[in-house]
């Protein structure tokens, strides 16, 4: 597991700010998903992209009634098993929807928040990490995860998602919505991959 210092800055954050960051990285691990959906015809990408959005809605919308235990159901249709592919493309997306599940997981029991929000975290810098593995071969460590550009620019998204959501003095509607909008137009994945 990859360390950094944001892990220990996480835990100070209101339970809406890990639900914005957790739908962040999320919504950065999407055209990953979507790119094996198009090389593979598995599913139809918009299926995940309509479960993310509804977790964006339910933070940005007041009135917003969702039912996150039917959105789960419906999760477990879309994640491919590793067995029945022989791309690597197969694996970020499998991280996607596992870092997706739990989300729609966290929305249902909130007890789970802490844990979810680092597990998130992780899985979006393990993503990164091995596809640099499997580019170079080397493994990348803790030791010397500050030598691989990749992995340090995704710590960087998300220190600057962070930065973003923990100067906020209460649940600001706006700026999740800024997120969540500048992520989607830049619609470029943790793995560097645009929609």
């Amino acid at each position: 597991m990859l360390q950094n210092p944001i892990q220990l800055r996480l835990e100070k954050l209101e339970p809406w700010q890990h639900i914005t960051f957790m739908a962040a990285l999320v919504e950065r691990m999407y055209p990953n998903y979507a790119a094996f959906c198009q090389q593979t015809d598995f599913a139809e990408p918009q299926a995940f992209r309509n479960l993310l959005d509804a977790v964006w809605e339910i933070m940005t919308v007041k009135t917003a009634k969702i039912n996150f235990e039917n959105q789960l159901e419906k999760m477990e249709e879309l994640i491919p098993n590793t067995e029945d592919y022989d791309i690597y493309m197969i694996y970020p997306a499998v991280d996607a929807c596992i870092s997706m599940s739990t989300l729609l997981h966290t929305l249902l029991d909130r007890d789970l928040m802490m844990e979810s929000v680092l597990k998130i975290s992780q899985q979006s810098v393990a993503s990164v990490a091995q596809l640099e593995e499997a580019q170079t071969g080397v493994e990348v460590t803790n030791e010397n995860q500050k030598e691989n550009e990749a992995v340090c620019a995704e710590w960087d998204v998300q220190w600057e998602i962070f930065r973003a959501l923990k100067d906020a003095e209460s649940r600001d509607i706006e700026l999740i919505r800024g997120i969540r909008n500048e992520l989607r137009e830049d619609g470029v994945s943790n793995l560097g991959l645009s929609l």
